[in-house]
């Protein structure tokens, strides 16, 4: 009787957690999304990494997209280790797109290193052409640890 009760409660909450991550997804359905990233017309997006390999260096990242004026965006990103390693790294990539467009295309990028650190941060302010969607990635790296991160679009008028 104890067991079927635990297999009935397993079962309820299952259920449940599909229906409320199957109602996240609707909402999502009509914002339109390229290749991960929504493109929104929000002041600022950051993206927290996701974790690429394992390992005990790396602890995480985080990319960031601000809009400051028109035709102006702050861009970059932080990769933070676990404790002072060898090298520490991070790749910003600035990428742009319509909202008809399928695919993200390239704008900007540069990477910075830190020796016998535990952090590396790097940023910069660009000015950009408006009436498209901005977004950041970063490659994140502690030693041979990696990750990466992403933010969403931003509109930029």
């Amino acid at each position: 009787m104890k067991r079927r009760l635990v297999s009935m409660c397993l079962a309820v909450m299952l259920v449940g957690g599909l229906s409320l991550s199957s109602m996240q997804e609707v909402r999502a359905a009509g914002k339109k999304v390229i290749d991960g990233s929504e493109l929104t017309h929000d002041e600022e997006s950051i993206g927290y990494d996701t974790k690429i390999t394992r390992g005990e260096d790396l602890m995480t990242g985080y990319s960031k997209c601000t809009k400051l004026a028109k035709g102006k965006i702050y861009v970059g990103g932080t990769t933070i280790a676990r404790h002072v390693v060898d090298s520490v790294q991070i790749g910003v990539l600035v990428e742009r797109a319509k909202e008809e467009d399928t695919e993200w295309s390239y704008y900007d990028g540069w990477q910075k290193e830190n020796l016998n650190m535990n952090r590396v941060t790097s940023n910069r302010t660009l000015y950009v052409e408006g009436d498209y969607y901005y977004r950041v990635r970063c490659t994140h790296a502690a030693n041979s640890d990696v990750s990466s991160s992403f933010t969403d679009g931003i509109y930029i008028d």
